[in-house]
């Protein structure tokens, strides 16, 4: 506990800075009847952590399962863009769950650190769907489908798979993957040292393994890390996002409840 001496020094010399910015949930399910986050619904909350005077770091709070790749790109973009042109230090705290699009936000900073019970990783590209052409069949079921354009319906659902799709998706993800390689690559450099093709095959670990594998720096939590890097009199500035007015009464709407489920299915995939 503080001296009524240091309360005061407090006041009359501030301590530095540390802005806390929380990235939780889905990516991609943001707006403003939706969870999770997006791109759009951070840029005023990503501008306010980079403002305060005396800033001397940027911790990012990160529990995501991932979802979206370009709102993944385009929140890691904008992160390391301030943090270059106001030359911040960033720290990402990865909590429950950094995986697949949750570990592209936290390589938008210079360290990475993990709760030692965090899953991270799952550098990959993942698509999944149903066929229910054999369902609708039972049931009498025609589908009709009129397009301009031969190639417009890829993957439909209520047909059977077609190879060239498959072949299309799959050439679609290996682009998307081999932006995600690099992204990693350019984050953490020299600092992987595990196998390539283990590191990239979509696996995940606990935060011991990650260090181990160059994926984080070290297993820490976010308040004391800051202070032992920062100094005991640094100050946390919380950027929190502004409620909708269904989030302030308590009611969530129907785009808020089925963002829910799609948040908690994509938390399961990792156990959580």
């Amino acid at each position: 506990m503080k001296t009524l001496r240091q309360r005061l020094l407090s006041v009359v010399r501030p301590g530095p800075v540390v802005s806390v910015l929380r990235l939780y949930g889905a990516i991609g399910l943001g707006g403003p009847l939706g969870r999770g986050i997006d791109d759009e619904s951070l840029a005023p909350l990503i501008e306010r952590a980079f403002a305060p005077r005396r800033l001397k770091a940027v911790a990012l709070a990160i529990n995501s399962p991932g979802g979206s790749p370009a709102q993944s790109a385009l929140i890691a973009a904008r992160i390391r863009r301030l943090a270059d042109e106001r030359a911040v230090k960033v720290h990402a705290f990865c909590e429950d769950v950094a995986a697949s699009g949750g570990y592209w936000l936290a390589c938008a900073a210079d360290q990475i650190w993990a709760e030692a019970n965090a899953i991270v990783g799952s550098i990959g590209v993942v698509s999944a769907s149903f066929g229910f052409q054999d369902a609708i069949a039972r049931l009498g079921v025609e589908r009709r489908v009129h397009t301009a354009g031969e190639r417009k319906t890829l993957l439909d659902p209520f047909r059977p798979e077609d190879p060239a799709d498959v072949e299309r998706l799959k050439r679609i993800q290996k682009g998307v993957h081999d932006n995600f390689i690099a992204h990693v690559e350019r984050a953490r450099g020299d600092r992987l040292t595990g196998d390539r093709a283990a590191l990239f095959s979509g696996d995940v670990w606990l935060a011991a393994e990650a260090q181990e594998l160059g994926l984080i720096d070290g297993v820490g939590h976010l308040a004391p890390t800051m202070r032992r890097l920062y100094g005991e009199d640094v100050r946390f500035a919380v950027a929190r996002p502004r409620k909708s007015l269904l989030q302030r009464l308590g009611a969530p709407g129907a785009a808020e409840l089925l963002g829910a489920v799609e948040e908690r299915a994509l938390f399961a995939r990792y156990g959580r």
